[in-house]
């Protein structure tokens, strides 16, 4: 059965059907929007059940010929790095499709459709192992975010959709450009046409060539980490973006970025990566403190979380940096708790939102005495993104900075104010907005959760604590795969060490402190 077809294309199936039926009444489109977003979910966790932890190479692979005569075909297939990327996407889509009956109350034909449009996106785009494939659900997924944006997002929202989409753009399309002229010197050193991810593995280019082309595809996946100085584009678009495209575009899309360089741009260039590590580490702990002291200084709810995304994508790009299973691990795990936490947070600031149009931290205070169950709620949300031992952020950072330390120790140094800082904005913001006098005479109305919203909450907040509490069936299955990344990597780096400690030894020039 081809399980990882069935779960890429059934939103796309789903949105097809969508598009057939009236456009009133809401309620049957909301409705079949969310069996289409739950099916996938199911068909994953099949998958995770049939996934074989021991193995550390592509599985549930599907090969089928696509333009034979350039060299191009479907082929998709999964292992311990994409898995759990996957499941977050899978995960989050019915919920935000959920969330979104609350608050989406026009066009909603239109934006189930787009939701699911970019389902497919998503999902094609972790599981691709053909380049040529991959930028085409690269490119998918864009469409659909730059109309959520567009339509339905605030009084700002064409000037929030068009930087979106030049942004990106022009990263894509330089992306594109080394994709074509890596898989030509491949046909012109090999004798063959390919775009088969696996094949471009084996092949190595020369250094100079290497760095031209792992900097194009470094633009591309900086700009949608989104990395300093590049995240300029992130507050607007968060900031005038419908709830559910808030926590689609913090919870799967970004990820996008940070996914691209630990797939494609390090291990395909690597002699270029590792001239650019430090490099990179130096922009991710910049981003680190950055992010957290703009967010001090956020008077909109939104605006704060949205930078403090740059602040915690630093983390994870400075844990790939490390290049040893702690670092490349801890990225990878806090790429799924950036998707929860961040995801919820956005999801609880739209709750406030929908009750009160407004965002502006000032307008609140007192909230616990009035919804004391969005207050718990919101306090779990934001602890797990600050980092509290027992929840899910605890452990990412703990294993980002526990790798990143043995290679790149100032930087992991400096990364580590980062912690304290998300702290204080994290603790400040919640402070002004749930405790204090209930002084605003509009507060004073406001309801709690409704038994939907806690439904939209709840398996999230499941997740926040199991991850927290027991990683090891998370990690257990990364492993394998991360091991056998890092053994490839250290191997075309020439390091010469005992097969069993390649993938824990540092790379050359990796260390930051001389």
């Amino acid at each position: 059965m081809p399980l990882l077809s069935l779960i890429v294309f059934t939103p796309l199936a789903g949105a097809l059907i969508l598009m057939c039926m009236p456009k009133e009444p809401y309620a049957p489109l909301r409705r079949g929007a969310f069996i289409f977003s739950l099916l996938p979910f199911a068909l994953s966790l099949c998958l995770l059940a049939r996934f074989n932890p021991a193995d550390p190479g592509f599985q549930f692979t599907e090969t089928v010929p696509w333009i034979p005569q350039f060299g191009v075909a479907y082929t998709v297939a999964i292992d311990g790095i994409s898995l759990f990327l996957l499941l977050l996407t899978t995960f989050l889509t019915p919920l935000v499709v959920l969330a979104g009956w609350g608050d989406i109350h026009k066009r909603v034909k239109e934006y189930m459709v787009f939701m699911l449009l970019m389902e497919t996106g998503m999902l094609g785009a972790f599981v691709a192992v053909d380049l040529f494939l991959f930028y085409v659900f690269w490119e998918i997924m864009l469409i659909p975010m730059y109309f959520l944006v567009g339509v339905w997002g605030g009084e700002r929202r064409i000037y929030a959709a068009i930087k979106l989409v030049l942004y990106t753009m022009t990263g894509s399309l330089l992306m594109l450009v080394a994709i074509l002229y890596l898989v030509i010197l491949h046909q012109q050193q090999t004798g063959l046409l390919t775009f088969d991810l696996v094949r471009l593995y084996e092949f190595s280019a020369p250094l100079v060539t290497q760095r031209w082309l792992f900097a194009a595809f470094a633009l591309a996946f900086a700009i949608k980490v989104p990395m300093f100085p590049l995240h300029t584009w992130l507050p607007d678009a968060h900031t005038e973006a419908p709830t559910g495209g808030s926590v689609i575009l913090a919870g799967v899309l970004l990820k996008m970025g940070t996914y691209g360089f630990l797939r494609f741009a390090i291990p395909l260039f690597p002699l270029a990566a590792r001239e650019a590590l430090p490099f990179i580490a130096a922009l991710a702990v910049i981003g680190i403190v950055y992010g957290a002291l703009v967010s001090m200084v956020q008077p909109d709810l939104k605006r704060l979380v949205a930078y403090s995304s740059v602040s915690h994508l630093g983390f994870v790009m400075l844990g790939m940096t490390a290049l040893n299973t702690q670092g490349v691990e801890g990225s990878i795990y806090q790429m799924l708790n950036h998707g929860l936490s961040t995801g919820a947070l956005f999801l609880a600031v739209g709750v406030i939102y929908e009750r009160r149009h407004t965002r502006l931290i000032r307008e609140f205070g007192g909230l616990w005495q009035q919804t004391p169950l969005y207050g718990a709620v919101f306090m779990i949300v934001m602890l797990s993104s600050v980092g509290l031992p027992g929840l899910n952020g605890f452990v990412g950072e703990l294993l980002i900075l526990l790798g990143a330390f043995q290679t790149q120790r100032i930087a992991a140094i400096v990364g580590t104010s980062g912690v304290l800082l998300g702290a204080v904005y994290m603790l400040w913001m919640y402070q002004r907005v749930m405790f204090g006098p209930l002084t605003n005479p509009a507060n004073k109305e406001l309801r709690d959760l409704s038994p939907r919203e806690v439904l939209v909450f709840l398996p999230i907040l499941v997740m926040l604590f199991v991850m927290g509490l027991y990683p090891k069936p998370f990690l257990s299955r990364m492993e394998p795969s991360v091991q056998a990344y890092l053994t490839r990597m250290h191997h075309k780096l020439a390091i010469s060490v005992p097969v069993g400690q390649q993938a824990e030894q540092p790379p050359p020039n990796g260390r930051s402190d001389g």
